[in-house]
């Protein structure tokens, strides 16, 4: 009864599809400039103990990790992880990846807004998501309005989440373009390939955002349909 309906197909299939092109796209494009060089012949390591170096930012460590486009910043523990295709590459995709991530790690140390928000919303985010939905799923089905209601809000809670990414993730990628300009780490034809891979980056926390709002939205519609 609740596997595809109109709301489905209105509300999420269309953001699904996005979410497929953003990974396509995030994918293709770094697969694409990982393979140009930056003619200063720093590595993504480089540039973020660089980036670290010139913030005051001793305490955070720059590591690698394992896999490929697995780069993150952890706050728990201050350090900068950057996958085995980002940590010792010297490409132009490799710099711009890094320097996001390190980008992470300044707005931690001034207790960016919106990363302070954020941070603060994953616990409920995470219980939002994995029990908000089947539970506004079972009281549909059982006819229990406090049970949908109480889905309802819960998956509401994560999806506050994925919006409160969205300016944590422009805001790094900002900062990291405006240091690799600041630092010359890249001339002036190669900030445009890592500008475009930041882009597609940014463009699959848009596409889950996207689908996490389709579900929510499906959620209410069908609440309403029952009503």
């Amino acid at each position: 009864m609740y596997g595809i309906d109109q709301y489905y197909l209105i509300f999420v299939l269309p953001a699904l599809l996005f979410s497929l092109f953003a990974q396509f796209k995030v994918k293709s494009t770094f697969n694409k400039y990982s393979r140009v060089r930056n003619t200063s012949g720093m590595t993504g390591a480089d540039i973020a103990r660089l980036i670290l170096e010139r913030n005051g930012l001793s305490d955070v460590r720059v590591e690698m990790v394992a896999g490929k486009l697995t780069d993150h910043y952890d706050p728990r523990t201050k350090v900068v992880r950057l996958s085995q295709s980002v940590y010792s590459s010297n490409s132009v995709a490799a710099i711009g990846v890094a320097a996001h991530e390190t980008g992470h790690a300044i707005q931690h140390s001034e207790q960016y807004g919106p990363l302070v928000l954020r941070s603060t919303l994953v616990p409920v985010a995470n219980i939002g998501s994995n029990l908000g939905f089947p539970l506004a799923i079972a009281g549909l089905f059982f006819g229990l309005p406090f049970l949908v209601n109480l889905g309802i809000i819960f998956f509401s809670l994560a999806v506050a989440f994925y919006l409160v990414t969205l300016p944590v993730e422009f805001n790094a990628s900002s900062r990291a373009i405006r240091t690799i300009e600041d630092t010359g780490v890249l001339n002036y034809d190669e900030i445009d390939p890592a500008k475009k891979v930041l882009s597609a980056a940014a463009m699959t926390y848009v596409a889950a955002a996207a689908v996490a709002v389709g579900n929510l939205l499906r959620l209410i519609m069908l609440t309403k349909r029952r009503d």
